[in-house]
This record gives structure tokens, sequence and C-alpha cells, in this order.
């Protein structure tokens, strides 16, 4: 939810004016994301992700606050983790944790290679040669293409987390190599997990 959209206003209107229908909940999903070195992405592009994922789920938030105090059984599903510790010492809030949706969302395009490195800066090719740009626009577009197929799995926990009695804390929606990966990466110091990921991901020079 950018900062001049108004997605949230009708069904908060609509809410509002007919309060015998209830309010179930408020499921915030909207997030965006992109693919590629520190430094081969504007400052417009990273101010675009946190006005979206972070600002965008307090904004929602913030405007359904009423009603969300009002009706007791309310749940919230948000995946900003920032957000998520200031809300829930008053609301409760589910988090949802998908794995590799994006066969099935289409929310991430194929990267191009050639895009790429034509919109890199000179200093910036010098960094990272045109091989290993190739080198990991392949390796991203694979994990696209071994994503799930069925996004029904992401809705029945978002169903879930809305119409339990007793919904879970949290929900890792996943197969069980990416849960396997995130409870390694739990596991290990940040620092020893860093150093096996840059090796296994360091297979081209950079320049």
């Amino acid at each position: 939810v950018p900062y001049q959209s108004s997605c949230f206003l009708e069904p908060l209107e609509v809410c509002q004016a007919n309060p015998w229908r209830g309010f179930w909940g408020l499921v915030n999903n909207a997030g965006i994301s992109t693919f590629g070195e520190t430094g081969w992405l504007p400052m417009e592009t990273y101010e675009k992700f946190a006005d979206v994922n972070l600002l965008g789920s307090i904004r929602t938030t913030l405007a359904f606050l009423p009603l969300l105090r009002k009706y007791k059984v309310a749940r919230v599903k948000i995946s900003t983790k920032q957000h998520f510790m200031a809300v829930c010492r008053e609301l409760l809030v589910c988090i949802i944790q998908p794995g590799n949706y994006a066969p099935s969302t289409k929310i991430q395009p194929l990267l191009s290679a050639e895009e790429i490195w034509s919109e890199l800066s000179e200093e910036e090719k010098a960094v990272y040669n045109k091989e290993y740009v190739e080198e990991r626009a392949n390796f991203f577009n694979s994990i696209l293409s071994e994503g799930s197929t069925n996004g029904n799995e992401v809705v029945d926990a978002m169903v879930d987390a809305l119409t339990s009695p007793a919904p879970k804390a949290r929900y890792m929606v996943a197969k069980l190599k990416e849960k396997a990966l995130v409870f390694v990466c739990a596991l290990f110091p940040t620092a020893v997990m860093d150093s096996v990921l840059s090796y296994a991901l360091s297979k081209v020079k950079l320049a």
C-alpha cells in the first residue's frame, strides 16, 4: 500500500457503515522484491521497497485500527518483523512466512542479464564482469522456476489464521528443504552461514 494509495478506504467505509456484518480481520499481503547486488539497485528502488513493505503495512494497520480494537476476535497477518514488534502487544498478530511461490503468483518476473548489465554504472561494471551478472541472473531464474505451483497452501494458512479459535503465532508455508534451510540458518551463527553461502554461490569471479 503506497503512500498515495486509497485502496483500503472503501472496505473500511463499508465496515463502518455496516457494523452488523462484523470484521473478520486484516490480511496484509502487499509486498515487492527484486534481485541484485547492493550497488546494482538505485536508491529509488530501496525507497519503494520500504514504502510498500514496511510503511504500507503500518499505514494499513493504522487505517483499520479502530475496527481491530472494536472486534476482539480480529487477526492481523503481516510479514514485516519490525512492525510486528510494535503491534503485537496490543493486537492479535499471526505471521505467515511463505516459501518460494513464484510460479503460482508470478510476482517476480524472470531476470534478463542484458538488462541488468545495461543499467549498471561504469563503476559497478568494473567490479562485476558480465559473466558474473549472467551467472547470477541464471541462478536466480532457476530458483524461481523451482518454486511451488500450489498457491492455495498460503491461502489456506490465511484462512486458518482468520477463522481458527486458536491460530498459530507463526505459519511457515514452504517446502521441506526451505524449512530445513531456515532451521540451519537459525542454528548457526550469522558469520558461519554467510561464509558457507558465499562459498557455495561464488562460482564465478567478480572481475
